[in-house]
Parts: structure tokens; C-alpha cells; sequence
């Protein structure tokens, strides 16, 4: 695959849509942040937005990757009960507040990736369908990891093969799931990275249970051309010796799409009869 460049700027996009608490002040730099007024602090997130798009054109690249932030991620349980009328409202919010951003990445030539993941307006290949129509933006896709998928249970293979065409950047991230000791679930029981107790835990590129041979397939199949880069969290493991055995697994898995259908050599090639 061909490497292309990208940039990113989650943490900014995060406050974009997000109901704005203290957490975000340490996520924020300063002046996105301001005197913390929540719509203030999401009109400057958006402002920011755009001028990452605009600096991402300048340096020659053409992706930008990030989060977008949600209004609704809060109902995820749907508790108090929550209708679809509520959660629509969301994605439209969603759309209302990303419009403008992407309509200046798409008068800079820059397409904007958002990760799928948890506490974003899409987290699964659901609310990515989702998204996609609230949206209708030519310069919206994804930044595809298949850790944030594989441990809810999504069909991270089905999301290439369906979404393939939107996604614009792919983060190599392992997880293993199904692992702890009975108290924790998927929802993380409040519980640090790195907790034995834990259902599921991010692990360095080979050493969990995403089977990334089925997404290098897939990813060759929907001819993805961007790079394949590493995103590496393991909170077991030295980052230094991590990143370099991740880096290592990928390059031995990775391989070149093929240009013709492996069994052309046996087709048969004469000279048309003179008449």
C-alpha cells in the first residue's frame, strides 16, 4: 500500500459537538478553551477545525483524522427511555455544527477521517451509516481502527467491505476481548487500562485477537491505497518495544494487491488464422 500523509487533531473535534464539562478543559489548549462557556468553547472548536483543514493544505496533505464529539452518546443505554426522534435530533446537530467545517476542507482539497469509537457521533457501523446520511458530505469518512469495533462485537471486516470507499486513513490497533474475571464488561466497569479485571484490553499489533490478515484482504479488495499506520496502546508493555515489534508484524503481513488473476499464465494465446 501507498503511504499518504495525514494529520490529526481529535481532541479539538471532540469538543465540536460534546456537551461541554470540565474534562475538556485538560483536553483543550487554551484558547479553544477560553472562559469555558460551552457553545463558546464549541464555536471555537469548530473555528479550529476549519484552520486545521486550511494548514493541512498548506504542508500538502490531504487528511485530516479526528473525533467529532456527540450530543446524544450520554442516552447511549437509551435510559431514561429514549426515542429515535431524540437521537435524530442529535445526528442533526451533529450535521448542523460539521457542515461549515468540512464545506472549508472541501475548498482546501482535504477530506476529514473520523475514528469510529466510542463517545463520537458514529461508534459502530450502525451509527457510521448513520452519520454518513445526516451528513451527506462528500469530504466526510473515516479514520477505520478495528480496535474500537472488535471489542463492542461490530463486524470490523464487514465495515471495510461496506464503507470502504469513505475511508481515507487506517489506524493498525489490536484489543483482546473476552478476558478479566467475571466483573467487568464492555462498558469498563470505571476501571483503568491495564486492570486483570477488565473484559477487554488494547494490545500491541499481533498480540490480541483483531485478525488483521482479514482486513489487509479487505482493505486490498476496496483498493484502499493510504498508508497502514500504527496506533499502539498496551498498557502491559514498553512503548519502545511495542511500536517496534508492531511496526515489524505489519510489514511481514502486509503485501501488494495483485495486477492480474493468478491463474492468466495458463490461458492459452494463438495467432488468429490467415485467411
Amino acid at each position: 500500500m501507498t503511504p499518504r500523509e495525514a494529520i490529526s487533531n481529535h481532541l479539538v473535534g471532540q469538543a465540536v459537538c460534546d456537551p461541554i464539562d470540565e474534562r475538556h478543559r485538560e483536553i483543550l489548549p487554551p484558547h479553544v478553551w477560553g472562559d469555558g462557556d460551552p457553545e463558546g468553547v464549541q464555536q471555537r472548536a469548530a473555528r479550529e477545525m476549519m484552520d486545521t483543514a486550511r494548514a493541512a493544505a498548506k504542508f500538502g496533505v490531504k487528511v485530516v483524522n479526528g473525533f467529532t464529539g456527540s450530543a446524544i452518546w450520554h442516552s447511549l443505554y437509551a435510559f431514561p427511555p429514549t426515542s429515535q426522534a431524540y437521537w435524530e435530533r442529535g445526528f442533526q446537530d451533529f450535521a448542523a455544527r460539521w457542515r461549515p467545517i468540512l464545506d472549508v476542507f472541501d475548498e482546501e482539497g482535504v477530506n476529514f477521517g473520523l475514528e469510529v469509537h466510542p463517545t463520537e457521533i458514529a461508534f459502530d457501523l450502525a451509527t457510521a451509516r448513520r452519520a454518513l446520511a445526516a451528513l451527506d458530505h462528500p469530504r466526510f469518512g473515516f479514520n477505520y481502527d478495528p480496535s474500537h469495533l472488535a471489542y463492542q462485537g461490530v463486524d470490523y471486516v464487514k465495515f471495510i467491505r461496506e464503507l470502504g470507499g469513505r475511508i481515507f486513513h487506517v489506524h493498525m490497533k489490536d484489543v483482546w476481548w473476552g478476558h478479566g474475571n467475571g466483573d467487568v464488561g464492555v462498558f469498563g466497569g470505571h476501571t483503568t487500562f491495564g486492570d486483570p479485571r477488565r473484559y477487554w484490553d488494547f494490545r500491541s499489533v499481533g498480540r490480541g485477537d483483531v485478525n488483521f490478515e482479514e482486513i489487509i484482504v479487505a482493505l486490498n479488495d476496496v483498493d484502499y491505497a493510504g498508508p497502514l499506520s500504527v496506533e499502539w496502546e498496551d498498557a502491559r508493555m514498553d512503548r519502545v518495544h511495542g511500536a517496534t515489534e508492531s511496526a515489524a508484524f505489519l510489514r511481514r503481513l502486509d503485501f501488494e494487491p495483485a495486477t492480474a488473476a493468478f491463474d492468466a499464465a495458463f490461458a492459452r494465446h494463438t495467432a488468429p488464422e490467415q485467411s
